[in-house]
């Protein structure tokens, strides 16, 4: 165990060197922002933080003095160091929606359809980037190594969902960091699977895919033949369709959600 969190860190460190690269502002102004604080500053600022069972809203500056992220913890009440709970992480949709509160709506889809899990849900702020950018690949990978390491977390019991820009973090995180999670539960989700180059992906943890019969941006048959092509190759991915629901109304999902968290319980982590 304290070889994969020591592993963990390795990575994410890595990442926030990316970061200091690619974070500057624009092409007119020059800037790139200075690493003042270490990976070791942001650890050490997360212990600080006070984390009570049920919501919690939290700010914490990154390695980049000035750079902050927003996330919420909903922390559950029996969690202890006898009792560890799961932990998935929420990637929430509209990624490039630049509100300082998105990552606070899991209200009507989140916290109802996970609620059998008893877990630790990490909502992270996109901060307006798609969760593939460097910025965000640093934030989730060291909200990870820090929530795993300083909470009451079974790290065997870690998943990643995410509904619409969520849905297709959640494909992206499970493709690139197939070690971080033991399952991935995309929502309303459209991620292509075959590279430019005609390589298919073979996903190497199951995925859960859940898509409305009648969604309005991301077409069904669009979705399903990118889930075919993995498939094909290989991928364990369960694709549950919900006849007659649409895009753009999340909170109708909550059935197929808790249906999700029931096959985490009894065919991933049992």
């Amino acid at each position: 165990m304290k070889n994969t969190f020591k592993s963990l860190k390795i990575v994410s460190f890595v990442f926030m060197l990316l970061l200091f690269v690619n974070c500057g502002g624009g092409e007119d102004d020059g800037f790139t922002p200075v690493p003042t604080r270490t990976a070791d500053d942001v650890r050490a600022d997360f212990q600080n933080l006070t984390i009570n069972a049920g919501i919690n809203d939290l700010t914490l500056e990154s390695v980049v003095s000035g750079l902050f992220w927003n996330f919420r913890i909903i922390a559950p009440a029996g969690a202890s160091s006898t009792n560890k709970r799961p932990l998935i992480m929420r990637l929430h949709g509209g990624a490039t929606n630049v509100s300082s509160s998105i990552h606070q709506t899991t209200d009507c889809l989140a916290e109802p359809g996970l609620a059998s899990l008893d877990a630790y849900i990490i909502s992270p702020n996109s901060n307006g980037s798609h969760w593939y950018t460097d910025q965000n690949i640093v934030q989730i990978l060291a909200l990870v190594d820090m929530v795993s390491s300083y909470l009451h977390v079974d790290a065997n019991k870690r998943a990643v969902m995410g509904y619409s820009d969520g849905g297709n973090g959640a494909w992206f995180f499970s493709q690139y960091y197939s070690g971080l999670f033991s399952a991935a539960i995309p929502m309303a989700s459209s991620y292509a699977v075959t590279s430019q180059s005609g390589v298919t992906h073979q996903f190497a943890k199951p995925i859960y895919a859940i898509h409305g019969a009648d969604d309005d941006l991301f077409p069904l048959a669009i979705t399903q033949g990118y889930i075919d092509e993995t498939v094909g190759v290989g991928s364990d991915v369960t694709f549950v369709v919900a006849p007659g629901l649409e895009h753009f109304n999340s909170c109708v999902y909550v059935p197929y959600l808790q249906d999700a968290a029931d096959w985490l319980e009894t065919t991933v982590w049992n």
